[in-house]
C-alpha cells in the first residue's frame, strides 16, 4: 500500500509539474497555444493512424532531411510549415490529435488535427478512402475544448482559447479535385459554382469555430496550383496550366471577402490571410534571391518533371533539396516552408493581409 501510494503521488506531482513547465513555456510564447486544421501542407502525422488512408507519408523519402531522417507522416523532406509556424510562437509542434489517448489531458500547447488529402468539403479526399475533413477536424476540437474546460475551468478555457492562433491550411485539394481527369465535378458546378460552393462552405465552418471560442485566425489561400509539377508535366515545355493558375486567384479572391465579411459578422474575430500564390509566385520570377535553381521539377519521384509518380521508397530524389522549390508532385520542400511561415510571420501587408501573425498575436 504505502509503495502504491508513492506512485500516486509522484504520478500527480508529475502531472501537476508538467501543466505547470506548460503554462509557464506558453506565457512566454507569442499565444498560449496552436491549434491547426488542415490538409497535407499542415499535417504532422493525423494519417499515420488512420489504417485504410492511401495518404500517407510515414515512408521514405519523406523526412530525409527531419531529425534522425525519421519519416513522420509530414509530406516534406523535413519539418512543414505547421512546425515552423509554432516555432515563431515560441511553442512546440502540435502533436496530431489521433496520437493521443482518448483519457488523456490534451497539450495546453495546442494540438494539430489536420489530414493530408482533405478538405473544405466532406467529399474531397475521398479517392484516397479515409481522411478527415474540416468538419470531423472541428468535431474534434470541441472534444478538446471541452477537456479543457473540465481542465481549467469555463471562464479560463474560453480566455486561452481567445488568445490562442487557429491556423487552418486548407484548400488546395479541393480546387485540385475539380481539375482531376475524370472528375465528375464540373457536371455538377460550373467552376465559379465550385468555388462560391467552396468558400460558401468554408464561411459555415468558420462560424462553427467561432462559436466554439476561436477568436484568431490564420487563413492561408492556395498557390498557383497549375504551376505544381502535377500540373506542369501535362503542359508542353512545362509550363503553367494557365486555366488551374486562374480559378486558383479566384477562389483567393472569394476566400479573401469571405473572410472579410466574417469578421464583420463574428464578435471578436481576428484573422491574418496569407498569399500563398503571391508568395509562391515570387518564387518562381526571383528564384536565385532565394537560392533555387529548379522551380519546376520535384525533387522526389519518378517520370516527367518527377511527377509521374508520388515520394515513394522506390523513387529517385535529389541530393540538394535547398535548390528545389517542391519536395514532391505537390508539396514544397522544407525550405519553402520556412520562407512562407517566415513572410506570413514578420511580412508586410504584401503576403499577410490585414496583419502578420506578430501582430495577430500582439
Amino acid at each position: 500500500m504505502e509503495v502504491a501510494t508513492c506512485i500516486n503521488v509522484n504520478g500527480t506531482t508529475l502531472l501537476l509539474f508538467v501543466l505547470v513547465f506548460s503554462l509557464l513555456r506558453a506565457s512566454h510564447a507569442a499565444a498560449p497555444a496552436v491549434y491547426v486544421l488542415g490538409a497535407s501542407m499542415v499535417d504532422v502525422g493525423n494519417n499515420n493512424y488512420l489504417p485504410r488512408s492511401l495518404a500517407k507519408a510515414d515512408y521514405p523519402h519523406n523526412g530525409i532531411d527531419y531529425p534522425d531522417r525519421k519519416s513522420t507522416g509530414r509530406f516534406s523532406n523535413g519539418m512543414n510549415f505547421a512546425d515552423f509556424f509554432a516555432k515563431k510562437i515560441g511553442l512546440p509542434t502540435s502533436p496530431p490529435y489521433l496520437s493521443l489517448n482518448n483519457d488523456a489531458t490534451p497539450p495546453i500547447t495546442g494540438v494539430s488535427f489536420a489530414s493530408g488529402g482533405s478538405g473544405i468539403l466532406n467529399e474531397t479526399g475521398q479517392t484516397y478512402i479515409q481522411v478527415i475533413p474540416l468538419a470531423q477536424q472541428i468535431n474534434y476540437f470541441s472534444l478538446v475544448r471541452n477537456k479543457l474546460i473540465q481542465q481549467l475551468g469555463q471562464s479560463s478555457a474560453q480566455k486561452h482559447l481567445s488568445k490562442s492562433i487557429f491556423l487552418l491550411g486548407f484548400g488546395t485539394n479541393d480546387m485540385l479535385a475539380y481539375f482531376n481527369n475524370g472528375s465528375t465535378i464540373p457536371k455538377q458546378y460550373t467552376q465559379q459554382q465550385y468555388v462560391d460552393h467552396i468558400v460558401s462552405t468554408f464561411k459555415g465552418l468558420l462560424k462553427m469555430l467561432h462559436g466554439l471560442g476561436a477568436r484568431k485566425m490564420v487563413v492561408t489561400g492556395v498557390g498557383p496550383l497549375g504551376c505544381y509539377p502535377l500540373k506542369r508535366k501535362l503542359i508542353k515545355d512545362g509550363e503553367c496550366d494557365v486555366e488551374v493558375d486562374f480559378w486558383s486567384a479566384r477562389y483567393n479572391d472569394g476566400l479573401k471577402m469571405m473572410l472579410r465579411d466574417l469578421k464583420s459578422e463574428s464578435k471578436g474575430m481576428k484573422y491574418v490571410y496569407f498569399d500563398m500564390y503571391g508568395a509562391m509566385s515570387n518564387l518562381f520570377q526571383n528564384p536565385k534571391t532565394y537560392g533555387f535553381t529548379d522551380i519546376k521539377e520535384a525533387c522526389c519521384g519518378l517520370g516527367k518533371l518527377n511527377a509521374d509518380v508520388p515520394c515513394l521508397p522506390t523513387s529517385s530524389y535529389c541530393t540538394n533539396r535547398q535548390n528545389h522549390v517542391f519536395w514532391d508532385l505537390i508539396h514544397t520542400t522544407e525550405v519553402v516552408a520556412s520562407i512562407f511561415v517566415d513572410l506570413l510571420y514578420n511580412g508586410t501587408q504584401k503576403y499577410a493581409v490585414p496583419m502578420n501573425v506578430r501582430q495577430l498575436a500582439c
